[in-house]
């Protein structure tokens, strides 16, 4: 990870398989800019302090509250503020961007042997 070069998002989407595992490629004011595949249903969870932002690159992903679904395709996306209960999910695999705080778990207030990523894992 280097500043001030070109990333091209489709060459790293292409260096990993694995579900629900979060890759920093860049950082910027204290924020990470992440790329994660994901598919199927991620667990319900919040996070404390942290807003998160997903924008979908690739397929279809959506963001369930307790209320109501943020359903998206390439192009779009939503920020989930602070303390709000949420899981993500996409029924066929999806490619999604995140921008948050550097070193916010995944996961957020939940522990999961299945989910809980590394922290701080570079391309």
């Amino acid at each position: 990870m280097s500043r001030m070069n070109k990333i091209n998002i489709d060459e790293k989407f292409a260096l990993f398989s694995e579900h629900w595992r979060p890759k920093v490629i860049g950082e910027l004011n204290g924020q990470e800019v992440k790329l994660v595949k994901v598919q199927g249903e991620f667990p319900w969870h919040h996070h404390e302090t942290e807003d998160e932002m997903f924008l979908v690159w690739k397929g279809r992903f959506r963001v369930e509250f307790r209320d109501r679904i943020v359903d998206m395709g390439p192009g779009e996306c939503v920020i989930v503020p602070h303390g709000v209960e949420h899981r993500t999910a996409a029924d066929e695999e999806a490619e999604i961007l995140i921008f948050e705080p550097a070193a916010v778990r995944n996961t957020g207030n939940v522990v999961d042997d299945t989910y809980t990523a590394p922290m701080g894992v570079k391309l």
